[in-house]
């Protein structure tokens, strides 16, 4: 009997073993933010274990620090979040994953860096920023029926072919289905599926990502601040993305803001507060006063050449169709009008949502703002043809898979900025210059 239970204690041991060492990185690592002196860095494993990094500068390998993750959730989602702080500015990194103990294969040498302490010193560096919206992922088991509305997942492979500086994700990042929507469970497999896509990997690991979302990342298609479960869509998004912060003070939500060199980046919210624009009982908004008074406050103390304001829908198109800004008037002119009133230069708005792609611009009393919308990465594409729209630059609407680069180029007071659109290959479409007042 004693030899049979220490038989059955041994097997218990070693099949316990075997789990453990089994588990491996399911999606990422994904790098986050990027500051002067800290990186964020996100993964994802099969299973809960133990896991660390260890880091050491490109050139200096003999020197290494070991790092455990600021932000632990292993019981449901099995993701490690890392704040690796005190780095030197404007320095390549490599580093290493190890999950109980041993260190984790990867195609190639992970690597982050630093930005660049350019301030009172040189002019800023040249930055390249890509940007996209709108990847739906197949899963046939909860899709609807017939075509699939999904496609050429290549494109994320083919941004990674840019070596952009970062990736800015502009909402619809997921497609919460109706599985998805009535349990945390089901948010969590929405997020686990899209982001486990194998040709998103290699865009995770070696760029920054940013996000924003859009109704289909919060709840049901167009879903506003009503939708019950927006505290589940806000914690999912928080678990899986690592911006620089979420919220302002006295509005939750995923609003933040951050330079990227000396570009200045505003991601604002336009679900968690947003109303219906026919409800005849409140105040049609989908920033409301209090985030729109921030950003004004945020764009006029800013010193950029470039502000550019990532919202999920469209802004500078006066079409009243679907969830543009139009439907809702009042709170559009009075965000436009704030921006020329404090006569704030170099806004761009950066938008999705519509699964087309175009520029647009207006110009008020001198103030020009251009909103360049930037959709689809891989859902269904929607083709426009009749869709009254008189600020469109002409040239500009593209109807295929696409993403945008945006370059800064310049000298410190005469920057200037390259719109450039590639489809699914990485072939260019069309491009376009804006400079620096």
């Amino acid at each position: 009997m004693k030899m049979r239970l220490f038989t059955t204690i041994i097997a218990t041991f070693y099949l316990t073993f075997q789990i453990a060492a089994q588990v491996k990185i399911q999606s990422g690592p994904m790098l986050g933010y990027s500051t002067l002196n800290e990186v964020g860095i996100w993964l994802q494993l099969t299973d809960s274990a133990s896991v660390s990094i260890e880091y050491w500068e490109a050139d200096k390998e003999f020197i290494k620090k070991k790092l455990r993750p600021s932000y632990l959730e292993m019981d449901e989602t099995h993701i490690a979040k890392f704040a690796v702080s005190e780095l030197i500015p404007g320095t390549d990194y490599e580093y290493e994953i190890s999950v109980n103990g041993d260190i984790q294969s990867t195609d190639s040498v992970l690597s982050f860096s630093t930005q660049v302490l350019w301030q009172f010193r040189t002019d800023p560096p040249t930055t390249r920023i890509a940007i996209g919206s709108c990847t739906y992922i197949n899963e046939a088991s909860y899709d609807r029926p017939g075509k699939a509305y999904g496609s050429n997942y290549k494109i994320l492979e083919s941004i990674a072919d840019k070596n952009p500086d970062a990736m800015i994700w502009l909402g619809d990042n997921i497609y919460l289905r109706e599985y998805d929507f009535f349990t945390w469970k089901g948010y969590l497999h929405r997020y686990n599926h899209t982001r486990s896509n194998r040709e998103m990997q290699r865009l995770l690991r070696t760029t920054n990502n940013y996000a924003i979302w859009d109704d289909h990342d919060f709840g049901p298609n167009d879903a506003n601040g009503s939708w019950i479960h927006k505290d589940w869509a806000l914690d999912a998004f928080k678990l899986f993305w690592m911006n620089p912060s979420y919220g302002i003070a006295g509005v939750p939500g995923i609003t933040t803001a951050f330079p990227i060199n000396d570009i200045h980046f505003f991601f604002l919210d336009n679900r968690y507060n947003r109303t219906s624009p026919d409800n005849k009982g409140v105040e049609p908004q989908i920033l409301g006063k209090d985030q729109i008074e921030w950003l004004i406050e945020a764009l006029k103390f800013s010193n950029a050449p470039f502000k550019m304001i990532a919202i999920g829908g469209q802004v500078l198109n006066p079409a009243k169709v679907y969830e543009n800004y139009a439907q809702y008037p009042e709170e559009r002119k009075y965000l436009i009008e704030r921006i020329v009133e404090e006569k704030i230069e170099g806004v761009i708005f950066l938008t999705g949502d519509r699964h087309h792609t175009e520029l647009r611009k207006i110009d008020v009393d001198g103030i020009v703002i251009h909103d360049l919308t930037v959709s689809p990465l891989t859902s269904g594409v929607h083709s426009v043809t009749n869709e009254a729209n008189e600020n469109l630059i002409s040239g500009t609407m593209i109807s295929e898979h696409n993403f945008a680069v945006l370059e800064f180029t310049g000298e410190r007071l005469s920057r200037q900025l390259k719109i450039s659109i590639f489809d699914k290959e990485g072939s260019e479409l069309w491009s376009r210059a804006v400079n620096a007042k």
